[in-house]
């Protein structure tokens, strides 16, 4: 009896720990130009057949990663902030850890910082100001910062700055993103830059850097920006 019982409980503890066992599922982010991969400062891209681009800046926060499986969550990152810099590769691999045997075929996240963070005021770790994504306690989180060069930019060097944010309605540019799985091994994001700068006239538009309707409108062309590899 007392055999069995010890084997009962073997069982048990096997039981409770493959259920509790992780997966790393890795998250990869592919800021791109159309097909080609994006070089600051150093790759001109072509808009078209008056304008050569060239970016030097692109960082932009990750935040809220969820995954679902049909229309239902069924997993949430825990403390989930994320700062994404197009300078520095490490930061373009996340590696979501998640119970094995997990169902899933959507992800989930947010473009930018929700209002409730922003209303907590300057935080640390990926938060802290010092990553220069941080306006006032007033204005909040920069949710995205992209900068470059075209010779249609009536500016000085000829350059393009959007720092888009705001949490205050109407001017609230968080924008959320949900797209479907092709496979749950490996989830490679595409964030083509040609599809919104393709999309504005940098001679009219190229320089936002406060909470504003403009602000808007350009975030949610980011957003449209984000696709899953076709890879």
């Amino acid at each position: 009896m007392k055999k069995n019982l010890q084997l009962l409980l073997a069982v048990l503890f096997i039981n409770i720990t493959l259920s509790n066992a992780q997966n790393t599922t890795p998250l990869l982010f592919n800021p791109c130009y159309g097909k080609e991969a994006i070089h600051l400062d150093d790759s001109a891209y072509q808009a078209n057949d008056k304008d050569s681009i060239t970016i030097s800046l692109f960082k932009f926060y990750v935040s809220g990663i969820e995954l679902i499986n049909d229309d239902s969550k069924v997993w949430a990152e825990a403390n989930s902030y994320h700062l994404i810099n197009a300078a520095e590769a490490k930061t373009l691999q996340l590696a979501l850890s998640i119970p094995n045997n997990l169902s899933f075929n959507k992800i989930k996240f947010n473009l930018g910082i929700d209002s409730t963070t922003n209303v907590s005021g300057a935080m640390g770790g990926e938060l802290d100001p010092l990553k220069g994504m941080y306006w006032t306690w007033q204005s909040g989180y920069i949710n995205i910062k992209l900068e470059g060069t075209s010779p249609l930019c009536n500016t000085r060097h000829h350059g393009f700055e959007f720092h888009l944010g705001g949490y205050h309605h109407p001017f609230d540019a968080l924008q959320t993103i949900i797209l479907p799985l092709k496979t749950t091994k490996e989830i490679a994001i595409n964030i083509d830059l040609k599809k919104l700068l393709g999309s504005l006239s940098l001679d009219k538009t190229n320089q936002i850097m406060t909470p504003s309707k403009e602000a808007v409108t350009v975030a949610r062309k980011v957003a449209d920006m984000f696709e899953i590899s076709s890879k």
